[in-house]
């Protein structure tokens, strides 16, 4: 009988060491998934320079915090020559359909020229507008309208 506890209570303290027994697997997981976002993505643009740009009521004009967050796109895609994006014109509820989607177009072309006049190839670029059709903020307010009036760059 007490053969049979010893032999017990080894088993278990040995299964305990190896239980704690740090073999590096570990550590390089977690180390990878701490890292931050791959450079070049969707979430190092977003992390990292923004992806949108916000326009006033009715307007497609770029603001001045537009055309600073815009530098800072064209600097990443100077940095990430592989990288082509899509920029996406939206607008708020407000308005016809058809207006909404000739309005999101200007949005995203006014986006995209910025970012060509800042020496990014137009190739790289693809504009389209989805109007009202994609709101980014639900509710029908000024704060809802304000975070919907934008151009959304995103990584193809």
């Amino acid at each position: 009988m007490k053969t049979k506890m010893l032999g017990a209570f080894a088993a278990v303290t040995l299964l305990a060491a190896c239980a704690h027994q740090n073999t590096g697997a570990q550590t390089g997981a977690g180390t990878a998934a701490t890292s931050g976002p791959t450079p070049g993505s969707q979430e190092d643009l977003v992390a990292n320079v923004g992806d949108r740009v916000f326009f006033d009521f009715d307007r497609s004009n770029l603001r001045s915090d537009a055309r600073g967050t815009l530098e800072r796109q064209a600097a990443w895609l100077g940095r990430f020559p592989n990288v082509s994006v899509q920029v996406a014109g939206n607008a708020d509820e407000r308005g016809t359909e058809e207006y909404n989607l000739a309005l999101g177009w200007r949005r995203a072309n006014a986006a995209a020229d910025y970012l060509k006049a800042r020496g990014v190839a137009g190739t790289r670029i693809s504009a389209i507008s989805y109007g009202k059709s994609r709101p980014t903020a639900l509710g029908s307010n000024e704060e809802a309208w304000a975070q919907n009036r934008n151009a959304i760059t995103s990584v193809r």
